[in-house]
């Protein structure tokens, strides 16, 4: 009889990483989120920012000790939802009843397909509810860039002059791409970094702004540091009177070749209920790698 897949949990993400990096780099573009977020935490607490109460990394081993899967919690928004990577059935169901074992509440799981979804089904089954899908998303990786024809304006890094703009816009990102994909606005949890993580990611040159032909700031489009090896662009975001003048696809473009010139490769996520930003990345030169979703459980 095979020995059951074990779960073991780090508090350090340094640790983490120092056990799981040889997986997450043999996949590093479905293991994106997860390596993005881990490297950032690492990188805080190295500078003594200490890590959140309850943030915690998972690594699941096989019989053999042989790392077959990952996960993590450490997102900082309500109701702060593990992030699962491909695991076996049997794990994802184990780490479901681990929680309940541990009274951890749980009420939202996100990650790829099928590991969330039987974790946020046996999540249910333990403490009564169903699971709805809050979001599907895809993840998508860049293959031969595609430009758009030119567009009027230009790309520039953000300063940090620009951080009450750049603040603004993201808050507004998700709850107009929850409009857009016909929810409502605000249904969907997420992140709204604070000012100083905002700062933090204008000083690392990881936000463009595209400005119009007389200089005026029209779009955003940002992307997390490298890891390894590659970049996940994201928020992108045109405020509703400048949309449907190409703004979008000329950022992402410019965007996406400096990257691709840093050595990285690029991805980003798109919610699959939302066809205009689909079609947009998908004539980029974007292409399909695994299906996600952000799952809660509704009691």
């Amino acid at each position: 009889m095979t020995a059951a897949p074990t779960l073991h949990f780090h508090a350090d993400p340094g640790e983490f990483l120092a056990v799981a990096g040889d997986h997450l780099a043999a996949d590093p573009v479905v293991g994106t989120v997860v390596a993005s977020v881990t490297n950032r935490a690492a990188v805080r607490r190295a500078e003594g920012v200490a890590t959140p109460d309850g943030d915690w990394w998972l690594v699941v081993r096989d019989a053999r000790g042989a790392v077959i899967g990952v996960g993590m919690r450490a997102a900082p928004f309500p109701p702060r939802p593990p992030f699962l990577l491909p695991m076996p059935t049997e794990a994802a169901v184990a780490l479901a009843r681990t929680w309940h074992e541990r009274g951890e509440e749980v009420t939202a799981v996100n990650g790829a397909l099928p590991a969330a979804r039987e974790c946020a089904a046996e999540v249910a089954r333990l403490g009564g509810g169903r699971v709805e899908v809050a979001q599907h998303t895809r993840l998508h990786e860049l293959d031969e860039l595609v430009p758009p024809l030119s567009t009027p304006g230009a790309l520039r890094v953000a300063a940090e002059d620009d951080v009450d703009l750049v603040a603004a816009w993201f808050d507004a990102f998700m709850a107009d791409a929850d409009e857009q994909a016909g929810r409502a606005r605000g249904a969907s949890a997420h992140e709204t970094p604070d000012r100083e993580e905002l700062l933090r990611r204008i000083r690392g040159g990881r936000v463009w702004l595209w400005t119009d032909p007389a200089g005026r700031p029209v779009h955003l489009t940002a992307a997390n540091p490298t890891s390894f090896g590659v970049a996940r662009v994201g928020p992108v975001y045109t405020p509703p009177q400048q949309r449907g003048r190409g703004w979008a696809a000329a950022a992402v473009a410019e965007v996406s070749r400096l990257l691709r010139a840093e050595g990285a490769r690029v991805c980003l996520y798109t919610d699959q209920a939302n066809p205009t930003s689909n079609r947009l990345y998908a004539r980029l030169g974007f292409r399909p790698v695994v299906d996600m979703a952000n799952l809660v459980v509704v009691r």
